[in-house]
């Protein structure tokens, strides 16, 4: 395939030094090989001269099957007064057994005199050395010139010298870097177009930090300047405000310019992939990412919705497919009748049930909402109250009493009990279980009770629990709302309860859950038989 734009995704590497991420070397080979098939040209695999584990992977992946994509070892040059063969960088560089290798160098006057403290000289002199003893060991060779907008704007002329010692070392491609992502939009155009034209026959790439929220920005301006590398991270994760989101690089430079990244037939896996490496980097997906956040195609607004309704193009800028995403409708207070209208036909419902038509249902869910209630987080609870309200909506059990005792012991452990009573399928059963906490119990004791008629309970479990005090001035009496994330083996969902009372409050949000996962299984037996 032919591409217009090479990205180079630094995610195991710039990204890895982002706060709280940490990939093992395991988990780097199971991303690398994601983007592999993704179809990114370049990855970065680590510094393998810096740690370890980074050279686990490296070794790790000559036998990994990474297909077309050339996998890049990251380093410096060599050290001041060093030859570059007795460099242990260097060395580490290549016993990494990359085709590709990318250095950075010192291009700020400021870097190179206060903190490496040596001479401008023998810094243009590591540069050339470093990549010349590269080339010479038959490697494709990237720089990267470092701090090199700040460095221009410093000392124009130096920083421009960095760049020809790159060049004379025989250094394949060039990529200029906005270090510490303070340089505005305007300034990256003009330099890069400066740039371009002092070195009229070299390739040029773009190095983007997000200190400024403009790395996506500057990223697009320099190759609408010329360049034709982009590198950075998936999510945008790195270092500080991280660097240039390649999932908003790709879906903007492909979709909205015409700039081919990847094969066109991959563009729709670019919400999955943000996802996949998401989890692996155990920090939780951003629902407002642009393109492949959950709430990228959300709609909130009754005049939003009506309008989609009428013409998606109305309200979305592509159509949520194009990336692998999926439009949704929120109900909330500041929904319409077109909210509910889209929601029950998406849940396949009919409206009209027992006397309540769509605007009926949105009064309902506007007085709720002002109790404390919030459906556009619980599309469980909505579903089954929609349900509720035409009628279409049957409780597959009944509660006769609950009791939940909390022990605390002399050593400061404690243990929950919950003894419940219920009725389902004319019959009724007595069951009492433990837990690590109140809601626990509830819950242990509830399934527990349940698994006798319906054994598919089984398949489900609680992911998550929050709880928000929804007005602080009655301090511990304060109304609570509880929202409860579950799971089964195919579908997520999540549920809201609303209570003085937190046991209440999490009852409720319990029981939605379970009915939910009830009311879910019958509807694929009815489907299947």
């Amino acid at each position: 395939m032919e591409r217009d734009i090479l990205i180079y995704d630094t995610t195991l590497r710039d990204g890895a030094q982002g706060e709280q991420i940490s990939f093992s070397a395991e988990e780097k080979l199971r991303v690398a090989q994601r983007l592999a098939d993704l179809g990114i040209p370049y990855i970065e695999g680590g510094w393998p001269g810096s740690n370890p584990k980074d050279m686990r992977f490296f070794q790790m992946a000559k036998n990994a099957g990474l297909k077309k994509t050339r996998l890049t070892a990251f380093g410096s040059t060599r050290k001041a007064n060093t030859l570059p063969e007795k460099d242990p960088n260097l060395k580490s560089l290549l016993q990494a057994e990359t085709p590709t290798i990318t250095i950075f160098g010192k291009s700020w006057d400021l870097h190179v005199t206060e903190i490496l403290d040596v001479s401008l000289e023998e810094n243009l002199g590591m540069i050339f050395d470093s990549i010349r003893y590269l080339k010479s060991k038959d490697k494709e060779v990237i720089f990267d010139a470092e701090h090199f907008f700040d460095g221009y704007k410093a000392n124009p002329q130096y920083a421009l010298e960095t760049i020809q010692a790159a060049i004379s070392g025989g250094a394949d491609i060039i990529v200029p870097c906005d270090t510490n992502g303070g340089t505005m939009v305007h300034g990256v155009k003009k330099i890069m177009t400066v740039v371009k034209e002092s070195f009229p026959g070299a390739f040029f790439g773009i190095h983007a930090h997000n200190d400024c929220g403009l790395a996506v920005a500057n990223s697009i301006a320099a190759v609408e300047a010329g360049a034709k590398m982009v590198h950075g991270t998936i999510n945008g994760y790195g270092e500080r405000c991280g660097n240039a989101d390649l999932i908003s690089v790709i879906a903007n430079l492909q979709l909205k310019i015409g700039k081919r990244c990847i094969n066109d037939s991959k563009i729709r896996q670019l919400t999955e992939v943000s996802r996949y490496v998401s989890d692996i980097a155990n920090i939780p997906p951003l629902n407002e990412r642009p393109f492949v956040g959950r709430s990228a195609f959300a709609h909130k607004g009754g005049v939003h919705v009506s309008a989609i309704q009428k013409s998606p193009l109305a309200y979305e800028h592509i159509k949520p497919g194009a990336v692998g995403n999926r439009r949704r409708v929120l109900v909330s207070d500041l929904s319409g009748k077109s909210n509910i209208e889209y929601k029950a036909n998406e849940m396949g419902l009919t409206l009209g049930g027992n006397g309540y038509d769509s605007n009926r249902i949105v009064k309902e869910i506007k007085q709720m909402e002002d109790q404390g209630y919030q459906f556009d987080a619980a599309e469980g609870s909505l579903e089954l109250l929609i349900k509720k309200f035409t009628g279409q909506f049957k409780e597959p059990f009944s509660l006769h009493s609950l009791r939940v005792i909390n022990e605390k012991n002399k050593d400061g452990g404690s243990i929950s009990q919950a003894t419940i009573k219920i009725s389902a399928e004319g019959e009724e059963e007595i069951t009492a279980a433990e837990g690590n906490g109140p809601v626990n119990a509830m819950d242990n004791a509830l399934r527990k009770a349940l698994s006798k008629f319906y054994p598919r309970i089984k398949e489900m479990g609680l992911i998550d629990f929050k709880v928000r005090v929804l007005e602080g001035s009655a301090g511990t009496a304060a109304k609570v709302r509880v929202l409860i994330e579950s799971r089964d083996g195919r579908d997520i969902w999540n549920t809201v309860g609303v209570s003085e009372n937190i046991i209440d409050a999490s009852w409720q949000a319990l029981v939605d859950s379970i009915y939910f996962k009830l009311c879910k299984d019958q509807a694929e037996e009815t489907r299947f038989n």
